[in-house]
């Protein structure tokens, strides 16, 4: 079945006899049993809940996964994740994270035990020099967030299935729709719901997705023991966005394109971080894994007068803190997602004050370049 035909009718088990033809809000804390012993295959729904049974099936069939689970949030996903190691285990991760994966590493996940190593990954040699005997998983995020840089996912799979190791992928940016990681060769794919697969800035949501059999009842006893589950009725939010995933994707990557080829031309732009440029280092990789580029664009201006400027003056495009929704957003990541990571760390990676970042949206690409236009001024 074609992807845009799955993303409407992901999973077709009828969840009541009325012939509805969108699945019901099962909004209920509990289901009662038919008899001792018996069960309708629902008890409690911190558990399985119908609704949020749906949305899980079909999330699954999209990233061709054998199981997923829908938590609250995206961190409250990788939280649950972080569950599955032990005090002295190690953890390889790019070091270019979205600021929330490192808050939590090194406040949380460090407290309890956990060490890691930030790298490189789009450079296998560094992610080879730093595996150790403790050494239990590599956790990518492809594109990178902010600064858009790519992993090979086939290559380091490679490496983990020889070392027996975990890969984890944060396909956050790119979707299903563009990128499936797990036929690529990873173990476990992170999404944080709240942005492409919602789609309309309306819902905070968070997925795992799993590639076995033994890694799903692993993962779903950490998932009904500490409790995040995703709501009915937020489920019922993804569900619906999910069904204009593909033509939401199609269309947003387009506005990007033309977006980052008219901010590589200004005269106050002094570098584009956007995966669809043939300029982009990690592009040939890019083309070789994934089907599409996002919409997702980094790009530094020549002054911190200039960035203020920017988040002052725009109009249409709106300053806050997310992505991935049908809006174009425009953040500061020094001051948001990345305000808790330590400035030499940030600096290294080339998130200074001059940074912002951008998630494209559905408006009219000239009305977008209209509002950046006005709002850098000449």
């Amino acid at each position: 079945m074609d992807f845009k035909t799955l993303c409407i009718h992901g999973n077709e088990v009828k969840y009541d006899d009325t012939g509805s033809i969108i699945v019901p809000i099962f909004q209920t804390a509990t289901f009662a049993h038919p008899g001792v012993g018996q069960s309708t295959g629902y008890d409690y729904s911190r558990v399985q809940n119908p609704t949020r049974e749906h949305l899980e099936k079909t999330i699954a069939r999209l990233e061709s996964g054998f199981d997923a689970m829908a938590f609250s949030s995206g961190m409250a996903a990788i939280t649950a994740l972080m569950e599955m190691f032990s005090p002295g285990d190690h953890i390889i991760a790019s070091d270019d994270l979205y600021g929330g994966s490192h808050r939590l590493f090194y406040n949380i996940s460090a407290k309890n035990g956990l060490t890691f190593d930030l790298v490189n990954t789009s450079d296998v040699s560094q992610i080879e020099s730093y595996i150790r005997p403790q050494t239990k998983a590599l956790f990518i995020e492809t594109p990178t967030n902010p600064m858009m840089q790519v992993t090979d996912i086939a290559l380091v799979s490679r490496i983990a299935k020889s070392r027996n190791l975990l890969l984890i992928v944060d396909n956050t940016f790119l979707t299903p729709y563009f990128q499936k990681p797990i036929e690529l060769g990873a173990d476990i794919v992170i999404h944080s719901g709240t942005k492409y697969l919602g789609g309309h800035n309306d819902t905070l949501a968070g997925f795992l997705v799993v590639a076995n059999d033994q890694l799903a009842e692993r993962l779903r006893f950490i998932y009904k023991t500490t409790g995040a589950c995703l709501s009915p009725f937020d489920s019922w939010l993804l569900i619906r966005g999910i069904k204009t995933l593909a033509v939401r994707m199609e269309r947003q990557q387009e506005n990007a394109y033309q977006l980052a080829q008219w901010l590589s031309r200004h005269s106050k732009v002094k570098k584009v971080y956007f995966v669809g440029l043939a300029t982009h280092p990690d592009y040939e990789v890019s083309k070789r894994q994934s089907t599409g580029f996002g919409a997702m664009i980094s790009f530094e201006v020549r002054d911190e007068e200039t960035v203020k400027d920017v988040l002052e003056r725009v109009a249409l495009i709106q300053y806050a803190e997310s992505l991935g929704g049908v809006e174009s957003l425009i953040t500061y990541p020094v001051m948001q997602t990345h305000a808790d990571v330590p400035e030499e760390q940030r600096e290294a990676k080339g998130i200074n004050g001059r940074l912002l970042r951008l998630s494209v949206g559905l408006e009219a690409v000239e009305d977008l370049i209209a509002d950046l236009e006005q709002a850098l001024g000449v």
